[in-house]
């Protein structure tokens, strides 16, 4: 008998088991134990990080949808303001699993080896330089001399200071950066004690929706900056079958981001004004519509996190090009959708 007979035999029973005799009963359970590593019995419970801005939110969603609970999966979940922290909290050993761009999983696999299993969203058109609007600046090398609100180590930093301000003629003093999580920036903005943020949705619409805040160019023009769900060797190396029924609910999740996109924006637009967020619905699904969410396992990974590697050797940031065939697991979203 295939795995997947057993399984239809062990549901009929369980949809019928008010009809079953005491002998069927016990038939059936010895079936169940007789399939060690079964579904229902092997699963882990995950340690999910996530980040509360919009990168974080397909993450958050999927929490919420009760997705994880169908394929018989429990979670704990771990928020923080950006996806450079899960990344730190996941070399730690403190989280299994967590959403962020090339550079920070770049880093996490240099410092911990944690290895990407698919990619969730590609969010280029989230990330974006906003300064006051009463300077009235249109160029990024206006920013000379002011202070920029930066989540330092954060992957929309990292690009901010290694790429985008150097192919502005900014070098490093040029501008007083400000260190400050994103989540704060608006306020400081606000309060005039930073001239300009390098931030993420939703911030950027609310600071432009207040009258705040001018954007003047989003990071899709130099980085299209693929977001991974990336995981511990650790984890996936002691159960691979919770990561491949974990990546089944990802392709759930996807169905819904397309299929059901008001059901998906009720969940997280009330994630946001549950925070406290002054945040219209129109503000908020314009700034949704920029987050691209296709789980998936693109073939040229490798190719583009090799450029974004180059840079960050070359800034010191990390030790080593890293070895692609290990820090990439395309194999384990094969098995998801077979």
């Amino acid at each position: 008998m295939t795995e997947k007979e057993a399984d239809t035999i062990l549901e009929e029973m369980m949809a019928n088991r008010d009809e079953l005799t005491r002998r069927q009963w016990l038939v059936g359970t010895a079936l169940a134990l007789a399939l060690p590593g079964r579904r229902a019995w092997a699963l882990e419970t995950i340690r999910q990080g996530f980040q509360t801005n919009i990168w974080g939110m397909p993450t958050y969603y999927l929490l919420k949808s009760g997705l994880l609970e169908k394929h018989g999966i429990k979670f704990e979940e771990f928020a923080v303001p950006s996806g450079n922290l899960t990344m730190q909290q996941m070399v730690a050993r403190q989280v299994d699993l967590g959403t962020y761009a090339a550079q920070s999983f770049i880093i996490g696999y240099d410092k911990g080896g944690l290895v990407a299993i698919a990619q969730i969203e590609t969010v280029g058109k989230t990330a974006q330089i906003v300064t006051r609007k009463e300077l009235k600046l249109s160029k990024v090398s206006e920013l000379k001399g002011l202070k920029v609100a930066n989540q330092t180590g954060s992957s929309v930093g990292n690009i901010f200071t290694d790429v985008i301000a150097p192919a502005a003629g900014l070098r490093k003093g040029d501008f007083q950066e400000v260190r400050m999580d994103v989540n704060n920036m608006v306020a400081a903005m606000a309060a005039k004690t930073v001239d300009a943020m390098v931030n993420v949705e939703p911030y950027n619409a609310i600071a432009v929706a207040e009258g705040i805040g001018t954007s003047i160019m989003d990071f899709s023009q130099v980085d299209k900056m693929p977001v991974f769900m990336a995981a511990t060797p650790d984890f996936v190396d002691k159960s691979p079958e919770t990561a491949v029924a974990y990546l089944k609910c990802w392709q759930e999740v996807a169905r819904d981001f397309k299929d059901n996109p008001g059901k998906v924006a009720d969940v997280i637009y009330a994630f946001f004004t549950s925070k406290g967020y002054a945040m219209s619905r129109e503000t908020f699904t314009k700034a949704l519509t920029k987050v691209e969410v296709d789980p998936g396992f693109p073939t040229d990974l490798a190719q583009g996190l090799q450029k974004d590697a180059e840079v960050l050797l070359r800034e010191k940031k990390i030790s080593a090009i890293p070895d692609w065939k290990k820090a990439l697991r395309p194999d384990l979203w094969a098995k998801a959708k077979s």
